[in-house]
């Protein structure tokens, strides 16, 4: 007989735009965020019966979207993310678990003349902050994230000592080009509650600034062995920064540029220590993965 093993169902894809307006200054903020949310609980009813009694709409949750970011801060999203869920489970007896995604758009401050503008934005990268909540009865777990931040450097890479055999074409390389989108992510420690996410919580703005600055840092200034040793390095770092986080981790595509032999024409020069001229590749790719706990 066939038995319902998971359940969870709710709105995707709610786009939500908020502007705060400094009435002083006349200086105005704004936030951008893509919102999932999904709910758990006894609901199953609702699929192996048609029984709908259980359902609460998913155009309602969509409407507590906005509802919520309209009564509390969007910033940091770890917080409203939190907010979000703990309404599901306060309003909800049935609803035991909210699954709450908030992906934070970059909008990045104007200088016009050398100033900062008050009201004007652009938009400098495809990278996004990205924040999972879930809020169950007995606390929180929230994952914080950077994701999309493309990074390139044109030296300092080598990859070199690895496995031959004879499936084996790649040659080594003391010197290349390194470039990656970056997914990094950081898990913090179990929160028992909103108001334990609220107290502090500076520590989110601060965590996601030193986690980004420690992944541009040590990609710019590491003499990188491989993607592996220095993802590892990072991760080492973000762990020392967030005290009170449990787990980091990276994901890394590594966005291969290769030479382009040209000596075809003329004899020209481009390979090795005369390459100049490369041809970016979008795929196949390298990835490469890791997660570092504290021991």
């Amino acid at each position: 007989m066939p038995a319902l093993a998971s359940a969870r169902y709710g709105k995707d894809n709610v786009r939500v735009y908020k502007v705060h307006r400094d009435q002083e200054t006349g200086v105005q903020s704004v936030t951008e965020m893509t919102v999932c949310c999904l709910l758990e609980g006894a609901i199953e009813t609702s699929y192996t019966e048609a029984d709908n009694s259980v359902v609460v709409a998913t155009d309602s949750i969509k409407n507590t979207i906005y509802i919520k970011a309209k009564e509390h801060p969007v910033n940091p999203p770890e917080l409203y993310a939190s907010i979000l869920g703990q309404h599901f489970l306060d309003t909800y007896p049935h609803i035991s678990v909210a699954n709450v995604k908030v992906v934070v758009h970059r909008w990045t401050r104007m200088l016009v003349d050398g100033k900062p503008h008050p009201h004007s934005f652009f938009r400098d990268g495809q990278e996004t902050r990205n924040v999972e909540a879930v809020v169950r009865r007995d606390g929180l777990t929230i994952k914080s994230g950077i994701v999309g931040l493309t990074v390139l450097k044109s030296t300092g890479s080598a990859f070199h000592g690895f496995v031959r055999d004879e499936f084996t074409t790649l040659a080594e390389t003391w010197d290349r080009i390194l470039s990656t989108d970056v997914d990094c992510g950081w898990t913090w420690k179990k929160f028992p509650n909103v108001a334990a996410v609220q107290d502090g919580v500076e520590r989110f703005d601060k965590a996601w600034e030193a986690a980004r600055d420690i992944t541009m840092k040590t990609f710019a200034l590491e003499d990188s062995p491989s993607v592996q040793a220095t993802m590892y390095k990072m991760c080492e770092q973000i762990l020392d920064a967030a005290p009170e986080t449990e787990l980091t981790n990276y994901s890394l595509p590594n966005k291969h540029y290769f030479e382009i032999d040209l000596s075809w024409y003329k004899g020209l020069k481009n390979t090795g220590k005369d390459a100049e001229v490369y041809a970016p590749q979008s795929g196949p790719n390298g990835l490469i993965k890791c997660e570092v706990s504290r021991s």
